[in-house]
């Protein structure tokens, strides 16, 4: 007996070695669930079984061949299925949609955009909703897939969005200038000690880039509170916090060194070319912040890269506390006709996940110049893009994540404006000091709420 008993105890032993090295299989959720938490992305095999549909998929002319390949990933695992690419521009595909209605053939059933559109558009329900939780668990790559860009395109309870690409702002430095004017780039810069206004070139005039300086400080110059809204410019400056007090001053600081050093920084059409002209290898610009999508351009000013630096957000400082830009990106959205049609649905949603699977994350980037939320940066690291867009790669995605989600509420928009002509509007009035500069602010930030309400 005691010979059996030893046999049956081995043969548990060998069946739980090989069950414990065996792949794990994960069961395809039949509903939302949460994404396992997982240090990188897998490489996710595309779903089978899909019952018979047809969809059409929005695709812009450089992203055909990937597109294609991803469609054919989908097809080859499921022959009832079909999948036609409508080669198109994505906004001026959006547009056809803002203009139009979800039923306009010539408007695609799956289709791209850029997170500052989603609000608008599912105001006007023309956003499907998507299971984006069973997309990314199937994805894996999240530690709390609602901590980025798939709580940002969250609506109501709703997915509206799948997760396309990250976007927030970098530094770019140009190296060789630096050394000419006996700076170390790679040192952070503090915005406050600069002697040379080229040395930092910040048009924070443009709340597009005002905002990495407001969120050092956690400034709120529009923010949802209660059934309302609220901004931070509209406290007296008495009131403020320490440390908004603090980034404010270095704000008009700057101004008053560009102002008495008679540079065109904070002029809203001659500041773009003093920018550039400064960076370009040769002269005394060494610092910037800019996106990825600038790479090009900045490696045309520093001799094809040769001089170009790329670091995190943070690298520049105000007032001792690193730069901070937003959570933006883009998003795969499904349109609102097809909901009904629950096989249309798992076709969308499918291809949705190949056209984002970690697996072709490299060959995405070469597409489209996407980068994934779900991909670390040193899975980009490992590849074979050039050390230029590794470098780039790796500060998005460290500036993504200690950066605030990008306000998508359409109550925004004023602020635009109204942050723009209020900066600007030191130029004229030539405050003398912080407190009297900040009034200008205020006032401007008082009309908007006004207006708001």
């Amino acid at each position: 007996m005691k010979k059996y008993l030893m046999i049956i105890l081995a043969l548990v032993l060998v069946f739980a070695l090989v069950a414990g090295c065996a792949p794990k299989v994960t069961p395809e959720p039949t509903g939302p669930t949460e994404p396992a938490k997982t240090e990188g992305a897998g490489e996710p095999e595309p779903p089978t079984g899909l019952e018979a549909a047809e969809i059409t998929v929005q695709v812009e002319k450089e992203w055909m061949a990937y597109y294609e390949a991803a469609a054919k990933r989908i097809t080859d695992a499921n022959p009832d299925v079909k999948i036609h690419l409508q080669e198109i521009g994505s906004f001026d595909h959006i547009g056809i949609l803002d203009e139009t209605d979800a039923s306009n053939p010539d408007v695609a059933d799956v289709f791209a955009l850029p997170a500052d559109r989603l609000t608008g558009l599912a105001g006007k329900d023309l956003l499907g909703a998507i299971d984006g939780q069973k997309i990314a668990a199937r994805l894996g790559g999240w530690s709390n897939f609602d901590d980025g860009l798939g709580g940002l395109f969250k609506l109501d309870g709703e997915y509206l969005a799948f997760p396309f690409n990250i976007e927030t702002l970098v530094v770019f430095a140009n190296v060789k200038n630096a050394g000419a004017e006996g700076i170390d780039p790679a040192k952070t810069a503090e915005l406050d000690e600069v002697e040379n206004p080229a040395h930092i070139l910040l048009p924070v005039f443009d709340a597009w880039f005002g905002v990495a300086l407001t969120n050092s400080a956690d400034i709120a110059l529009l923010k949802e509170e209660g059934d309302g809204f609220v901004s931070d410019l509209t406290t007296a400056w008495g009131d403020l916090e320490a440390g908004k007090k603090a980034a404010l001053t270095v704000l008009y600081n700057y101004w008053k060194l560009n102002y008495d050093s008679n540079s065109t920084l904070f002029d809203p059409e001659a500041g773009w070319g003093y920018i550039d002209e400064k960076f370009t290898s040769g002269n005394s610009g060494v610092f910037r912040i800019g996106g990825p999508w600038e790479t090009g351009a900045m490696k045309g000013m520093t001799n094809d890269g040769q001089d170009l630096g790329i670091y995190p957000i943070g690298h520049i400082t105000v007032a001792g506390q690193p730069l901070r830009h937003w959570q933006g990106g883009w998003g795969l959205a499904i349109n609102p006709r097809i909901e009904e049609d629950q096989a249309k649905v798992e076709l969308a949603e499918a291809m949705i996940g190949e056209i984002v699977n970690p697996e072709y994350a490299v060959d995405l980037f070469k597409a489209t110049g996407k980068i994934l939320e779900n991909v670390t940066a040193g899975a980009y690291a490992a590849s074979d893009l050039d050390e230029i867009d590794k470098k780039v790669i790796a500060a998005v995605i460290d500036s993504f994540h200690v950066s605030p989600g990008r306000p998508l509420f359409q109550e925004f928009g004023p602020v635009w404006d109204t942050w723009k002509n209020a900066v600007l509007s030191w130029n004229s009035v030539v405050p003398a000091g912080i407190e009297a500069a900040y009034g200008q602010l205020k006032a401007s930030f008082d009309a908007m709420m006004a207006d708001l309400k």
